[in-house]
């Protein structure tokens, strides 16, 4: 862009959780030092995180979260990336985007760094279309337009909420496929971003991520994962669900392509298949809950929906083990944590609030 002020400076924080000293953000310098950072520390709170010098941050450990939320704060998640939301919460800003710490900056195929965050930023700014798929994919893309066929009623498409970005080197692999291609690496950059069309679910990926915190923040949770919960590595996975279901009740739309960061390092398959377990045999059961979950026309912000869902989850998942009763209990703590936090944040007056 040309101007010399970076897009959205003062709309948009960035969401890192860590549990080591965050040297990956000089590599970023040039992309985050405008932006504000919130660091969520995992894991022991008595150790310091170092953070190089001049980026503006704040950062958060358990003993703040146990003192910020109280009683409530049993639905942020400890030891493990889940414990990112608590970020989300905070932010008091319309935009975010996360990034893990073991994300550095991608190269396109001409050899330049690929400022990550700019691209989500043009995703988020411009229409989704999940009504009807454009085969040139998004018509808002520099040179792209709408096809041949394409209605016109529906050009002007829908607000984005979230921008969902890839990743070159590592991919994100669950631990049965990690164990079968130890040295897939992912090569292909694909010059392309689309929206994901309405009832279809995705597996979102919390890595490389952005959203605007207004339309969608308060279902951005992402669950009960780490220590002491039976499953792990499904953080996000349940958040796109539960993000996705509602986009589509309220009108909204998700975008996913570029940009692309690299992935760096490879998590280890034996640890990760001991997270995942639980989760690989029980979405089996949770996609299909998903895919036919529908939400009432009384649900008219994003808060309703997400206390809707979680009725829902409650009286069906709950059958498959305890663990969704939990979870389901947490959603609700979840959604007064954010309300208590963010008071004047119930998302009204949405466009199509009652979109089916």
């Amino acid at each position: 862009m040309a101007s010399s002020t970076p897009p959205l400076k003062d709309e948009l924080d960035i969401v890192i959780p860590t549990i080591r000293n965050l040297e990956f953000l000089e590599m970023w310098r040039s992309f985050f030092q405008p932006y504000h950072l919130i660091i969520v520390q995992d894991g022991d709170p008595s150790r310091t995180i170092k953070v190089p010098d001049g980026f503006d941050y704040d950062l958060y450990n358990r003993n703040d979260i146990n003192k910020m939320l109280g009683p409530r704060s049993s639905c942020i998640s400890f030891k493990d990336s889940a414990c990112r939301c608590f970020g989300y919460m905070v932010s008091k800003k319309k935009y975010i985007y996360t990034i893990d710490d073991d994300c550095f900056v991608a190269k396109d195929p001409s050899g330049k760094d690929i400022n990550a965050l700019e691209q989500h930023i043009k995703n988020l700014l411009s229409p989704s279309t999940p009504y009807f798929f454009n085969t040139l994919y998004d018509p808002f893309q520099e040179g792209n337009d709408f096809v041949r066929g394409y209605p016109f009623s529906l050009r002007e498409g829908v607000p984005t909420a979230v921008s969902h970005g890839l990743w070159l080197n590592i991919p994100d692999y669950d631990a049965p496929t990690q164990l079968v291609k130890p040295l897939e690496r992912n090569t292909r950059y694909v010059n392309t971003v689309m929206t994901i069309p309405k009832g279809t679910l995705f597996p979102m990926c919390g890595m490389n991520l952005a959203f605007d915190r207004d339309l969608i923040g308060p279902a951005m949770y992402f669950g009960l994962m780490g220590d002491g919960q039976p499953i792990g590595r499904y953080d996000d996975m349940w958040a796109g669900w539960c993000t996705k279901v509602i986009c589509d009740h309220l009108g909204l739309g998700i975008k996913t392509g570029l940009p692309y960061i690299w992935h760096s390092k490879a998590s280890n398959p034996f640890v990760n298949l001991k997270k995942e377990y639980n989760g690989i045999y029980w979405q089996e059961e949770i996609i299909p809950f998903f895919q036919s979950a529908t939400l009432s026309k009384d649900s008219t912000t994003v808060q309703k929906c997400y206390v809707e869902l979680s009725k829902q989850v409650k009286e069906k998942l709950g059958k498959i083990d305890p663990y969704f009763t939990k979870l389901a209990d947490a959603m609700v703590t979840w959604i007064e944590a954010w309300d208590e936090l963010n008071p004047a944040t119930d998302s009204a007056n949405l466009p199509n609030a009652s979109a089916k």
